[in-house]
């Protein structure tokens, strides 16, 4: 049976998921107005036989059919460049961490505390409790409601770090650093997994990030 997860967006765990939720909504709100709008003129085409010889031209339809495709890219452009400064905005963050992609897993540094760093293998699938081809040895603790700056990179080929349910998706390059914004307001556990194809075993290097209260944190 399919559940209403499987079809939308997770359930959002940081400020900028909902921010990307309602503009997913919003889009798709002008979707539905164009594809209605052009279907109902289509049918009508179809099956409407009258015709105007007289007819040769419609200054004001033109005016309509080019201002009106202009005020919707307007809608659609204006929210969708404020999220995309969002997304890069890296003002003050409260701690930093670094994530490293290897064939086939990831290394978490926690350069804040003491050069900290651990690496993160898929668990062995024979435990029932294990959720399957998502669980991972070591999880990478954070604490919620902090804002974090996350750092990227790659040692080998082109990895990609996802974490769908906070809306971070950033590609670990060799050779150089990317990084991303996060603040995650939810405590619990986030699961994601590579999001580039990086090789045979690409499928097997699973994310999965504990969101913990800050006390608990440190």
């Amino acid at each position: 049976m399919t559940t209403w997860p499987n079809i939308y967006l997770q359930d959002s765990t940081s400020p900028l998921m909902e921010q990307l939720i309602m503009f997913h909504d919003h889009i798709m709100f002008i979707l539905m107005m164009v594809v209605t709008t052009v279907s109902y003129i289509m049918i009508m085409l179809l099956f409407n036989k009258k015709t105007d010889r007289n007819l040769l031209e419609g200054q004001m339809i033109e005016l309509i059919w080019t201002v009106t495709p202009t005020m919707t890219l307007f809608f659609i452009a204006t929210p969708s460049l404020r999220l995309l400064y969002l997304m890069d905005e890296i003002n003050n963050p409260m701690m930093t961490t670094k994530a490293v992609g290897h064939q086939w897993y990831w290394t978490y540094e926690y350069s804040d505390f003491n050069d900290t760093e651990f690496d993160s293998y898929m668990t062995n699938q024979e435990n029932i409790n294990d959720l399957r081809l998502l669980d991972v040895d070591n999880r990478m603790v954070l604490p919620s409601n902090t804002f974090i700056r996350m750092i990227v990179t790659s040692t080998d080929v082109i990895h990609s770090w996802t974490l769908p349910s906070s809306g971070v998706k950033i590609d670990g390059t060799p050779g150089r650093l990317n990084q991303a914004s996060m603040m995650l307001n939810r405590n619990g556990l986030m699961f994601g997994q590579c999001s580039e194809i990086c090789g045979t075993n690409h499928s097997f290097m699973p994310i999965v990030v504990e969101s913990v209260p800050l006390n608990t944190f440190i």
